[in-house]
């Protein structure tokens, strides 16, 4: 049994355990699971049994599956608890995580819960929320161990011991001076084979890499994924270390990136929020934004079919084939988005060597063209007997494949370059960009290889 399998199994079991009242056997059942299973499984559970459930958690284990559920479930659970429930919870939720809960809930709750924190807790959670979101400054955690250059390995490991319990992470300690400045970085692993007596400067690396607590999220989550850390400084514009960014706060980040980057592929603007869970109005007001776009560029290539009028009256045959060839063009203009798109978030690609990719595109787009034209030249010519005709498809799909291709790889650039975000306004504009000026090179071809003047 796999993991996924595992997961359904419990939740299931856990629903028929609490819809028959036995909670000593509910309870029982998720001793053995670990939280971010039981956080998918009251996930998985009707809105009534949610609460039911968290509740039979021990406190210790309530604060770990708290932290895993989705914002919306923890909204949830928020108003079922009474508030002495809710402060045992939050309090004890680290930083970070608590931060990105108080973002999805309402600003009242997020005061009354605020002033029921316990005086270090409601600044530390403070500080991150007065950071901008998406920054760094938002999702690094203020537990962090410090240590000096002069201290020896001996007191170091001492300082540690009494410090790991209220640390994110004892895999990466940082050395400050008096000011709280980040003067180097130091693994446990060099920390715990160096001589009790050696002092902490001697075994330091110096050049830090760190970032600033206004730097975007998502550089934060490349800078970790390139040089495979473990977790990041974060300083202030005095380099004071105020705060780190572990791995698992990148995932996320990653996550939350990729998954925007997908629905604006779609057209579809997901506002953050998850949008299996959004109220379908909503869903249809981001929606129809794009859809709207769309409906006006098939306006437009309708006026563009309409004013070649003539030439499809005297070969009829020619508008079956309108719909293959502006598909065509569309699938092969969103594969040069996507390619184009990934590698900028990624920084494959270097906007200042747009060119180059946009001629790549380009070439790839008439190698396809060539391939795709070779096999509808012959598909038309079975279909309807005429040479001609099929040889005019052939040649649009070769041109226009290249032309979709070459507005896949260069509008992303384009806009990326002008401010606005690639993977949203990408799709429609490419959309437009074939599906007009397609249908318009397709019929000029066919007026000058037929000869229908």
């Amino acid at each position: 049994m796999d993991r996924r399998e595992l997961r359904e199994l419990v939740r299931s079991q856990l629903a028929a355990l609490l819809e028959q009242g036995n909670y000593p056997g509910a309870k029982a059942l998720l001793v053995p699971v670990q939280p971010a299973d039981i956080a998918e499984a009251i996930e998985g559970l009707p809105e009534t049994m949610q609460a039911l459930a968290f509740r039979l958690l021990s406190k210790n284990e309530a604060i770990e599956v708290y932290e895993n559920l989705d914002s919306a479930v923890q909204q949830s659970l928020v108003e079922e608890f009474k508030r002495q429930d809710v402060i045992d919870v939050v309090d004890k939720m680290s930083p970070d995580d608590r931060a990105r809960l108080f973002d999805e809930l309402p600003a009242k709750v997020v005061r009354q819960l605020l002033t029921q924190l316990s005086p270090q807790e409601r600044q530390s959670t403070a500080l991150l929320l007065g950071y901008e979101a998406g920054t760094a400054g938002r999702i690094m955690t203020p537990e962090y161990i410090a240590l000096k250059e002069n201290w020896t390995v001996f007191r170091a490991l001492e300082y540690i011991r009494n410090r790991a319990d209220v640390s994110e992470t004892i895999y990466y300690l940082y050395v400050t001076d008096a000011a709280r400045r980040l003067t180097g970085i130091l693994s446990l692993r060099d920390l715990v084979t160096g001589q009790p007596d050696q002092t902490i400067g001697d075994l330091m690396t110096r050049d830090a890499i760190s970032v600033q607590t206004d730097t975007d999220q998502e550089e934060v989550a490349h800078l970790i994924q390139r040089y495979d850390f473990l977790a990041v400084p974060v300083v202030d514009t005095e380099q004071r270390l105020v705060g780190i960014v572990t791995v698992d706060d990148v995932i996320d980040v990653l996550e939350e990136e990729a998954t925007e980057d997908i629905y604006a592929l779609g057209g579809v603007q997901s506002g953050g929020e998850s949008y299996f869970q959004t109220n379908l109005l909503s869903v249809a007001r981001k929606r129809v934004l794009w859809l709207s776009i769309l409906l006006v560029t098939n306006t437009v290539t309708t006026a563009v079919i309409r004013s070649q009028q003539s030439i499809l009256e005297q070969v009829v045959v020619l508008a079956a084939f309108i719909p293959l060839l502006i598909g065509s063009g569309g699938n092969v203009g969103a594969q040069s988005s996507t390619v184009v798109i990934r590698g900028l978030n990624t920084k494959e690609i270097d906007p200042q060597k747009a060119m180059s990719v946009i001629q790549r595109e380009a070439t790839a787009g008439a190698f396809l063209g060539l391939m795709l034209g070779i096999v509808v030249t012959v598909w038309a010519y079975v279909l309807q007997g005429n040479l001609e005709v099929a040889i005019t498809v052939g040649i649009s799909l070769v041109a226009i494949s290249i032309l979709a291709s070459t507005a896949g790889g260069a509008l992303p650039i384009v806009f990326q370059n002008l401010g606005f975000d690639p993977a949203l306004m990408s799709a429609p504009f490419i959309t437009t960009v074939v599906d007009v000026l397609g249908v318009l090179l397709y019929l000029t071809l066919a007026r000058y290889i037929l000869d229908l003047g």
